[in-house]
């Protein structure tokens, strides 16, 4: 879930259905929103004195890609990143295997974050991570105690809970994982679901389509975002949001 759609077998997730989901789950949005809205509220005197801190560009950025996507995923984002200043040598993209194991995955994106430490200097990095890139992301900061190296963790479309649209691909180990109730989300949302002192924001909508339900981007105690309307893969052109997580990352 993260690169343009083929025919084959292994792009079943590159079929949208955003349409016929955004009218079933609407009245379910418009209570999410108003959650989503209290928290916000609750939330503005610590983000404006965030506003008043000067923006870091400095951190190196991660990005990690949904299942069957690639590092071409990005050139939006990273487009988005250098608009709103940072430097092409702080912008990485992390590429795995979408039918292996995600726990495989996770490890390569462990090295992956040391590999661009060493190369950059940081002593973190950020993270932005779109659909099973959440899985990825998530067993890497919480299982494997990434969360000491990442500054921010900003979820686009994560599948972060599971998707029930995983069952169009149940051969996979990667899928097999991604669907609700697997024994590896519950290694991931069992507890604190943003462990460390790293800074969690996701960003979801109800017209995604593919992750389902919606709402299992969430983690808790994080920030998270309630795009009015935003389809899965439209989210990773979507420069308004994309500017939202770069601003979020320089906080």
């Amino acid at each position: 879930m993260g690169s343009t759609p083929r025919r084959s077998p292994r792009r079943l997730f590159g079929v949208l259905t955003a349409g016929a989901v955004a009218f079933t789950l609407f009245s379910s949005a418009t209570t999410a929103g108003a959650a989503d809205t209290a928290a916000t509220v609750a939330r503005a005197g610590t983000e404006r004195s965030a506003a008043a801190q000067p923006l870091s560009t400095s951190t190196p950025v991660v990005f990690v890609h949904g299942y069957t996507g690639s590092a071409s995923n990005w050139v939006t984002g990273m487009n988005v990143f250098r608009a709103n200043g940072w430097s092409s040598s702080n912008l990485f993209a992390y590429e795995y295997n979408s039918y292996g194991n995600n726990v495989t995955n996770a490890q390569g994106l462990a090295s992956y974050v040391n590999t661009v430490k060493a190369r950059t200097g940081a002593s973190k990095v950020a993270i932005v991570n779109h659909s099973m890139g959440g899985l990825v992301s998530q067993y890497y900061l919480k299982v494997l105690g990434g969360n000491t190296d990442v500054s921010h963790l900003a979820s686009i479309a994560g599948a972060n809970h599971g998707t029930t649209y995983a069952g169009a691909c149940l051969i996979y180990t990667t899928c097999q994982q991604m669907y609700p109730g697997s024994s590896f989300i519950s290694q991931i949302t069992s507890g604190d679901e943003t462990p460390g002192s790293t800074r969690y924001a996701t960003w979801y909508s109800a017209c995604d389509g593919i992750i389902l339900p919606y709402t299992s981007t969430r983690l808790d105690g994080a920030t998270n975002n309630n795009v009015l309307c935003q389809t899965h893969l439209g989210f990773l052109t979507d420069s308004a949001v994309l500017g939202q997580i770069a601003r979020f990352v320089a906080s």
